[in-house]
């Protein structure tokens, strides 16, 4: 499930559009140049931020109802700020029938977070997400990119409490 426009919330802090210019000048005399700026924009703040848009649409003159399209109908792009450690949740069938609904519960236990939420520190993400690809391995979630399969409840819990123990070794 993607945000719209109506969803993403204010922000009160300003944010600097020099990277965002960056990666305009970088594609602005190439055709078909949205979608890679938008995507570079993204690598470079983690999200898309509002005022890039506006930004975007300028520069590459197209509306800015144009670029919030593209935003809303890919599921790639997000318009809010993003967990550092993104926890995506299978719930394919395989990993439905052995437990991703524990997972998930446990994940919103401990962090206190659902479906596409984010925690308040920005460290962690949660995405319930179709398929993972790795059916046998049932029940899997993947941090950022790496995967944890057959996880249980208190595989869950190491690898939340890996990720909180690695954020503070990098604070």
């Amino acid at each position: 499930m993607t945000e719209t426009a109506e969803q993403v919330e204010e922000t009160t802090e300003e944010v600097d559009l020099t990277m965002a210019n960056e990666v305009i000048d970088k594609y602005l005399d190439m055709s078909g140049n949205l979608m890679p700026v938008l995507q570079g924009i993204q690598e470079a703040y983690g999200y898309i931020p509002e005022e890039t848009v506006h930004l975007t649409a300028e520069r590459l003159n197209v509306y800015s109802s144009q670029i919030y399209g593209v935003l809303t109908f890919y599921a790639q792009f997000h318009m809010k700020p993003r967990g550092k450690y993104i926890i995506r949740v299978c719930i394919g069938t395989a990993c439905h029938v052995k437990g991703a609904g524990r997972i998930g519960d446990t994940i919103q236990e401990r962090l206190g977070i659902g479906h596409a939420e984010t925690t308040e520190d920005l460290k962690f993400t949660a995405e319930y997400v179709a398929c993972i690809g790795a059916c046998g391995m049932a029940p899997v979630i993947m941090v950022n990119d790496a995967t944890y399969g057959s996880i249980t409840v208190q595989k869950t819990d190491e690898v939340i409490e890996k990720y909180k123990a690695l954020d503070s070794l990098c604070s």
